[in-house]
């Protein structure tokens, strides 16, 4: 009796090797792709990704524009002004 269960307990582990060793060939075999999904995704921008940027871009270029209007009109308070500032654009206060 015990040795006919050691004679069947190689076959009925032999499903559960048999599974693992194909889960493990699987995973061998998509590890490329998933790897290399990866790296274009990387790489890649997304629309969404790059209207964000370019929404970055333009507040950052109106805080700039803004920054410098606020220092033209300083100047031109101050009689400093520089041949680039609009002192007649300057609404006095």
């Amino acid at each position: 009796m015990k040795r006919g269960l050691i004679l069947l307990l190689p076959l009925a582990l032999g499903g559960c090797v048999v599974g693992t060793l194909a889960g493990a060939a699987v995973d061998v075999v998509t590890l490329p792709v998933k790897v290399a999904s990866a790296g274009v995704d990387a790489v890649t921008t997304s629309q969404k990704e790059a209207d964000e940027k370019r929404g970055r871009e333009a507040r950052k270029q109106d805080e700039e524009r803004g920054k410098q209007a606020r220092l033209a009109q300083e100047r031109c308070r101050k009689g400093k002004a520089l041949p680039t500032d609009d002192c007649a654009a300057v609404q006095p206060r």
